[in-house]
C-alpha cells in the first residue's frame, strides 16, 4: 500500500484502478421488518476519481438490501449477503431477538420486543437553501446508528469530508474494478470516532497498546520475528474505548485506518464486494469479548500438564541426546513436563514425513513410554508443506492432498532453512484432512501427546485449492489445520491441544498458541508482551512464546542470550498461561550456569502457581477473559492504562511488570484500589507510580489485589505427575501477609 493521506487513494485504490467504480451508500428508500429481522432497500450511487469524487453520469444505482438482525441481546449484525463459516461457532446461549421497525418524519427506529433501541436510520435531508451556490449541495449519503447493546452508540461516518466531491470517509461503500482480467469487488465501511477514542485488538500486533493513528493491513504472513508491522495472527476484530467491538466477518485481506486516514472515523476495506459485520456491544473489553467468543467460539480446558514447563531448541537430533537432557533436568531438579522435539526427529532434517528417523530414534513408542515414565510428555514439530524429496510427494499429489499448482514450476520454500515446500496439504478436501488426520494419529498411538502445527500463514496462492479460492482460504488455512490436529489429537488422547502459530478469528478454539520467532534481545522480549496483550484482546485465551527469544542477532544462531535476558525472560514466561524454552541455540538451564539457582526457584515458582492458573483457566473458557490480560481488560475508564503495554494482569490478581533492560529499573504503575507488593507484603494505594531501582536479578515488579486468594501448590514436585490437587491451600493477600519471601513455602522452594 503506498500511502497517499487520501481516503480514496488509501482506501478504495482508486489510483491503481482508475477504472474503478465506488459505489457509495445512499440514504435508505425503504426499512421493514421481516420475520424478525429488518431489511434496508439501500441505493448505492456510482462515483469515480476524477481529481476528486465525481458522480458517474448515465449509470444508475445499484440497489441492495442489506439486511440487520440481532443475534443476540447485545449484538447485531448487519450484511449484505448471509454465509456460515468456519469462523463462526454460535454458542448456545445466544438468543436471537426480533426486531420491529416504527417510521417516524425524518428516521427509521429500530427496536426489540422489550423496546429497547438497537438502531436507527435517517431519511434523505431536505436540501439546505443558502446564500452560495459556488460549491455543489452536498450529496445524500446513509447516516444510521447502531445500539449493539441498547446502551453504547456505533454510528455509521456518514459525512466526513471538506466538500462534497472531498471525502474522508463512507459510511458503507463497495468498489468494483478488473485485475489481471479478473472482476473483483471490495467492502468498505467506516464508523465515527471520537477525539478521546482507542483501539485495540486486531490480532497479535506487535504495536503500541493503543491503535489509534495506524492503518493496518490484516493479512497472515510469517512475521519474522516480532518487531515489524507483519503478523503472524490477524483476527479482523478491533475493540473501542467506547464500549463496543466490530468483528468484520470476512477471510479476505483487511485494511484497517483507526482515526488515521481520518481522524473522525475508524475505517474498514474487505477485500471482497461483500458486507458483513458484527457491531458487538457490552460496554466494557471483558462482555465484549465474551460477545465475541459468543460468536467464534470459546477456548476449551487445557490439560494439567501443560502448565508445566516445555523445554526444547532448535533441535534435538536422536533418542540418547533427549533422555540425557531429560534426565539432567531431573537430576538438577528443574521443574518439566513436556520435551519439545523440534525439525530433526525425521530422516532428513526439515523434511516433514511425520515418521522417527530409524537410525537415530529406533524405537519411537518405547522411547516415549520411557519419559512418560519419568513425568516428560513428547511434543513434535511438523509444518503442512510437502516438498521434494519427501517420500509421501508423489502418492499426495496423486490423490490431490495437495493443492495442485496452476503453473508448472511454482515453487515456495521456508523463509530461513532454505527447505523446498513443493505443495501445501490442502485442508479444505476432505479426503486430505483425513490423510493428515491418520499420520497425527499414529504418532498419538506411538505415545506422542502434542503436534506443533508450526506455519500455515502463507499458502501458494497460484494453486487450486478444492474447497475455496487462494484470496479466501490465506488467512483462514491456519483455522483448518489447526482444526484438524487439535480434533485428532483430542480423539486419539482425549486431551485436546496443539502449539501453533499463525492465527485468524476462530483459532482461539484450538489453543494454544504462540508469538512466533522473536529476537533473542530487550526489543524482542517487550514487543513479545505487546503481541500478549493484543491477542488477549483478540478473543485468544491461551498464548505463550519462546524463551528468551528464538533467534540471535547479528548472528541468527551463534550469538546466544544474555544471562540477563535468560533470567527476565524466564520472569515472563512465569506468568504466561503457558511457558516454552525454545531457540537457535541451545537453552537448557545448565548453559547459563551463572544463573542456574535463579531459573531453578522461578521455575518451582511457577509449579507453586499451578493451581491459580488452572482457576484463571476456567475462567477463560466461559467468559472474555484471556490469561495475560492488557492494563484497560480491568481498567478501561483509567486513561494511562490505554498508553501502557510493557506490564500486564496474568489473570484476576497478579499485576506483573517485566524488567526490560540491563539496568535492573522501571516504573510501574498501579492502578485504583489496594495493592500488595508479592514479595515484601508492603501496601500500595493507586493510582499511582512506583519506581523500582536495582531490581534483584531473582525478583520482578509484582503485586497482587488486596483481598485476593491465590491458590498454589504448597510442596516442592519435578513434574505434575506428583501434584495431588486436593492438597491445594490459598494465599490470603490481606493485612497479615508479610511477603511471600517470608512464607515457609518460599523456603521450602528454595528462596
Amino acid at each position: 500500500m503506498r500511502q497517499l493521506n487520501d481516503f480514496m487513494t488509501d482506501m478504495a485504490d482508486l489510483d491503481q484502478h482508475p477504472e474503478g467504480i465506488l459505489w457509495r451508500a445512499l440514504s435508505p428508500t425503504e426499512v421493514r421488518e421481516e420475520k424478525g429481522k429488518v431489511l434496508l432497500t439501500i441505493p448505492f450511487a456510482p462515483f469515480s476519481l476524477q481529481g476528486s469524487l465525481k458522480p458517474l453520469e448515465g449509470e444508475a444505482p445499484r440497489i441492495k438490501t442489506l439486511t440487520l438482525e440481532a443475534p443476540g441481546s447485545e449484538i447485531l449484525h448487519l450484511y449484505d449477503t448471509h454465509r456460515n463459516s468456519v469462523m463462526l461457532d454460535y454458542h448456545k446461549t445466544l438468543a436471537p431477538e426480533t426486531l420491529s421497525v416504527q417510521e417516524e418524519e425524518a428516521r427509521w427506529v429500530i427496536r426489540n420486543s422489550a423496546g429497547s433501541l438497537r438502531a436507527s436510520f435517517e431519511k434523505e435531508r431536505t436540501p439546505v437553501e443558502g446564500w452560495s451556490d459556488l460549491i455543489r449541495p452536498a450529496f445524500d449519503s446513509l447516516r444510521g446508528s447502531l445500539f449493539p447493546d441498547g446502551k453504547v452508540k456505533a454510528a455509521l461516518s456518514g459525512e466526513d469530508q471538506f466538500f462534497p466531491e472531498k471525502v474522508e470517509s463512507l459510511p458503507l461503500a463497495y468498489l468494483t474494478y478488473t485485475e489481471a482480467g479478473e472482476e473483483r469487488g471490495a467492502g468498505l465501511f467506516s464508523f465515527q470516532a471520537a477525539h478521546d477514542e482507542h483501539f485495540a485488538g486486531t490480532g497479535e500486533r506487535f504495536a503500541a497498546m493503543d491503535l489509534k493513528g495506524k492503518t493496518l493491513v490484516l493479512d497472515n504472513t510469517d512475521g519474522l520475528g516480532v518487531n515489524s508491522r507483519r503478523a503472524y495472527k490477524n483476527v479482523p476484530f478491533f475493540l473501542s474505548s467506547r464500549g463496543y467491538g466490530l468483528f468484520m466477518h470476512t477471510s479476505f485481506e483487511v485494511r484497517l485506518s483507526l482515526a488515521d486516514i481520518s481522524t473522525r472515523a475508524a475505517q474498514g476495506r474487505m477485500d471482497e464486494e461483500n458486507l458483513d459485520l458484527f457491531i458487538i456491544g457490552g460496554g466494557a473489553p471483558e462482555p465484549v469479548l465474551k460477545n465475541y467468543r459468543k460468536l467464534t467460539g470459546f477456548p476449551p480446558q487445557l490439560p494439567l500438564w501443560s502448565y508445566g514447563t516445555w523445554m526444547s531448541r532448535m533441535t534435538y537430533f536422536s533418542a540418547d541426546e533427549i533422555e540425557e537432557i531429560c534426565s539432567r533436568m531431573r537430576r538438577e531438579e528443574y521443574p518439566c513436563d513436556m520435551i519439545h522435539i523440534d525439525t530433526g526427529w525425521f530422516e532428513t532434517d526439515w523434511v516433514c514425513e511425520w515418521t522417527f528417523s530409524p537410525e537415530r530414534f529406533p524405537d519411537p513408542a518405547g522411547f516415549m513410554k520411557k519419559l512418560r515414565n519419568q513425568g516428560y510428555r513428547v511434543s513434535l514439530w511438523q509444518t503442512p508443506n510437502i516438498g521434494e524429496g519427501n517420500k509421501l510427494l508423489e502418492e499426495a499429489k496423486a490423490k490431490r492432498y495437495l493443492a495442485p499448482p496452476r503453473s508448472k514450476g511454482v515453487k515456495t520454500s521456508s523463509d530461513f532453512s532454505g527447505q523446498d515446500f513443493g505443495g501445501q496439504i490442502d485442508f479444505t478436501n476432505p479426503e486430505a484432512v483425513a490423510w493428515y488426520k491418520s499420520m497425527i494419529r499414529d504418532l498419538m498411538e506411538k505415545g506422542a501427546s502434542v503436534i506443533k502445527t508450526d506455519f500455515g500463514e502463507k499458502i501458494q496462492m497460484d494453486a487450486d485449492y478444492l474447497g475455496m479460492s487462494p484470496r479466501e482460504l490465506h488467512n483462514l488455512y491456519g483455522l483448518f489445520y489447526q482444526k484438524a490436529a487439535f480434533e485428532e489429537t483430542e480423539d486419539a488422547t482425549g486431551e485436546g491441544i496443539i502449539w501453533a502459530r499463525a492465527g485468524w478469528a476462530g483459532c482461539q478454539r484450538y489453543p494454544l498458541h504462540w508469538g512466533g520467532d522473536a529476537a533473542a534481545t530487550w526489543d524482542g522480549l517487550a514487543a513479545s508482551i505487546r503481541g500478549g496483550i493484543h491477542i488477549g484482546l483478540s478473543g485468544f485465551g491461551f498464548w505463550s512464546h519462546d524463551v528468551p527469544g528464538f533467534h540471535g542477532i547479528p548472528e541468527f544462531m551463534n550469538t546466544l542470550p544474555t544471562d540477563n535476558l535468560y533470567m527476565r525472560w524466564t520472569q515472563f514466561g512465569v506468568f504466561s498461561s503457558h511457558l516454552r524454552y525454545h531457540g537457535t541455540s541451545p537453552r537448557e538451564p545448565w548453559h547459563y550456569p551463572a544463573i542456574t539457582d535463579h531459573i531453578r526457584k522461578w521455575l518451582r515458582l511457577r509449579y507453586h502457581l499451578i493451581p491459580y492458573f488452572m482457576k484463571q483457566a476456567e475462567k477463560v473458557s466461559r467468559s472474555g477473559s484471556p490469561v495475560l490480560q492488557a492494563m484497560v481488560f480491568q481498567f478501561p475508564e483509567d486513561p494511562v492504562c490505554w498508553h501502557l503495554d510493557d506490564q500486564f494482569f496474568c489473570g484476576e490478581d497478579f499485576l506483573a511488570a517485566p524488567v526490560i533492560n540491563d539496568s535492573h529499573e522501571r516504573k510501574v504503575y498501579l492502578p485504583e484500589g489496594e495493592w500488595i507488593d508479592f514479595w515484601t507484603g508492603e501496601a500500595f494505594s493507586g493510582p499511582r507510580w512506583v519506581e523500582h531501582k536495582e531490581i534483584p536479578l531473582d525478583q520482578m515488579p509484582l503485586y497482587c489485589r488486596k483481598g485476593a486468594t491465590i491458590p498454589v501448590y504448597p510442596e516442592p514436585v519435578l513434574t505434575t505427575d506428583e501434584m495431588d490437587l486436593k492438597k491445594t491451600i490459598a494465599l490470603v493477600m490481606d493485612d497479615s501477609f508479610s511477603g511471600w519471601l517470608n512464607t515457609d513455602h518460599a523456603r521450602k522452594l528454595g528462596w
